[in-house]
């Protein structure tokens, strides 16, 4: 059957058929899944926070290039603090003097708030969980974080022992650390305990299960006596449904999980730590570890500010304090020398711009519709559910202007454009102005390319609408008016103006002040003829200016004019007059 003329030849799927890429597949394997028909984190949802606990101040700074100096690690311990993070992990005391002595000094300094748990990381080795143990002397609330690898790559390849081996080796540094720290640390010190299986998301199920146990036959964890069970994706291997999967067979078989904090640790090596975080505590887990902005090894651990953030979004709180993020952007990039990205979720300098037209006039239209609602029912935009296309939260509840929110560039179109005059000059343009100034806009950006400031926009808008002393443009510059109204409702309107250079007294009369002007300006040879007409007050109060604007057909052109001034007719004669001085250049 022959395809009718006119008519394209439809495109199949055949002709996108992908082509194979040549990369070496054979070299990796498929993560493997995990046999939990009955699984039941997909029907959960996050309705309050997990306990977090921060570990920029040891997995984070051990990533940096230039590791943190004391100076810098203190400022990082008290934005911490000032957030309201509750469990942070201070350091790798045994690793080193740097660490061991950021560790006391904050002990000795009195830097740490009664509320908050500090957490330091060791090997299972009796001399660096000895050294650990002893910078913890005079801690008000600390907890030892252990770990031994458990995979079977490390248990071939880097430790060459058998599991019995392995999970000796967790038994016996669990050991060792209760006996240091009934020997070293007094009863002013509330002490906890963490083991890591270290590389959770490569080891057996079966056998993390195992070793978690053995660990917990020590410890002997009940009521009043919790333990930690961290389960690291140190690297990260599935999608974050396999990874929840892996908590909820966990924390299903765990015995005495009731005094067991599941705590999940992801990385980034697949860009999905937050997803899998997240899923991680529908699956079961009750803890986050994780970094400012994903700090960390490789591609990072998990961000804390966007799994902070998203929790807000949807309105559970996620008791931290991030109602400041520059502040917390600009000193993270401090302590870490390293920049967050523009377009990092929630933080970065780009996450509430808008560029595109059609996205400017949607937020545009979004404010409008929150601020109409909200005066409708007597509250303040504050009070209402927030509901403005593509921005998921308020910006301002992050501490953030709405300067920024909508930048000009050639994809910009009316609605930006509009935005940046209202929320920066209090100008609500009407639709069709808008549509006529986003031409000049429009214009000025082919020509010169780049962003547009509001800076900009404001220099052009007023040089094209609004003449004032230092910038003096057209044929007519007003003085002065005076009206009056006789018995039968006719006003006459008697203007002292400058016309072509000349001073003049116009005079016309009308069935309102605008409809006077415009037989005076007949009287001079200037036909002008209304077609549309709206006001505003830009505040509020005695001395709240107007803004008026006027579109007009005159002498064959249609253009708008806007007039501003705390007297309403008087800014409805400067409509005017911008119109057709506009008309004349």
């Amino acid at each position: 059957m022959s395809q009718p003329v006119g008519r394209p030849t439809p495109v199949t799927n055949a002709t996108h058929t992908q082509k194979p890429s040549g990369m070496p597949i054979h070299k990796y394997g498929q993560y493997e899944a995990v046999d939990i028909p009955d699984r039941t984190w997909p029907d959960k949802r996050i309705t309050k926070a997990p306990r977090w606990l921060s570990t920029d101040l040891r997995d984070g700074n051990q990533a940096l290039i230039d590791p943190m100096s004391p100076a810098r690690k203190r400022e990082m311990f008290d934005l911490l603090v000032r957030m309201g993070y509750k469990e942070i992990e201070v350091g790798f005391p045994s690793s080193g003097e740097t660490d061991f002595n950021f560790v006391r000094s904050i002990i000795e300094e009195g830097a740490i708030p009664e509320d908050v748990t500090i957490s330091v990381l060791t090997q299972a080795r009796e001399d660096l969980i000895e050294r650990t143990v002893e910078s913890l002397r005079g801690a008000h609330r600390a907890t030892v974080h252990m770990y031994n690898a458990t995979a079977p790559v490390f248990r071939r390849v880097v430790f060459r022992g058998s599991k019995d081996d392995i999970k000796q080796i967790a038994v016996d540094g669990t050991r060792l650390v209760m006996e240091y720290a009934d020997k070293i640390l007094g009863d002013e010190t509330v002490f906890g305990y963490q083991y890591s299986p270290e590389i959770f998301t490569d080891t057996e199920l079966d056998f993390a299960l195992e070793v978690c146990e053995g660990v917990m036959d020590v410890w002997q964890p009940e009521e009043g006596r919790e333990i930690i069970l961290n389960l690291p994706a140190t690297v990260e291997r599935s999608t974050p449904s396999t990874h929840a999967d892996r908590f909820e067979w966990m924390s299903r078989n765990l015995s005495r999980r009731e005094y067991v904090c599941l705590s999940v640790h992801p990385h980034n090596d697949r860009g999905t730590a937050v997803a899998a975080a997240e899923l991680a505590i529908m699956a079961g887990a009750d803890r986050i570890e994780g970094c400012l902005f994903g700090q960390g090894e490789r591609t990072g651990n998990v961000d804390l500010v966007t799994l902070g953030m998203n929790l807000f979004s949807q309105g559970v709180d996620p008791q931290i304090d991030f109602s400041q993020i520059d502040e917390i952007r600009r000193t993270s990039e401090y302590c870490n020398q390293m920049e967050v990205h523009p377009r990092h979720p929630y933080a970065g300098d780009l996450v509430y711009t808008a560029f595109s037209g059609s996205h400017q006039d949607a937020i545009k239209k979004g404010f409008d519709a929150m601020e109409a609602t909200a005066a409708a029912a007597g509250k303040t935009v504050d009070d209402i559910e927030w509901a403005v296309p593509y921005l998921p939260i308020d910006p301002k509840d992050v501490g953030r202007s709405y300067e920024a929110v909508i930048r000009v560039n050639s994809q910009s179109g009316k609605g930006g454009i509009a935005y940046v005059l209202k929320n920066d000059h209090k100008l609500d343009l009407p639709r069709r102005m808008q549509i006529e100034f986003s031409k000049l806009i429009q214009a000025k950006t082919d020509a010169e390319g780049g962003e547009v400031t509001p800076k900009d926009i404001w220099s052009v808008f007023q040089d094209e609408y609004l003449p004032n002393p230092d910038n003096p443009w057209g044929r007519i510059q007003l003085r002065s008016g005076q009206t009056t109204t006789d018995k039968d409702g006719t006003d006459t309107l008697t203007v002292e103006a400058v016309v072509d250079g000349t001073e003049t007294v116009l005079t016309g009369s009308g069935n309102g002040p605008i409809s006077a002007f415009f037989a005076a300006l007949q009287a001079i040879g200037i036909d002008v003829r209304l077609l549309d007409y709206q006001e505003h007050t830009m505040s509020e109060g005695a001395s709240a200016q107007a803004a008026s604007y006027i579109e007009c057909a005159i002498d064959g052109k249609v253009l708008w004019g806007i007039g501003i001034d705390a007297n309403t007719t008087r800014a409805s004669l400067k409509a005017v007059i911008s119109a057709v001085n506009r008309a004349a250049r």
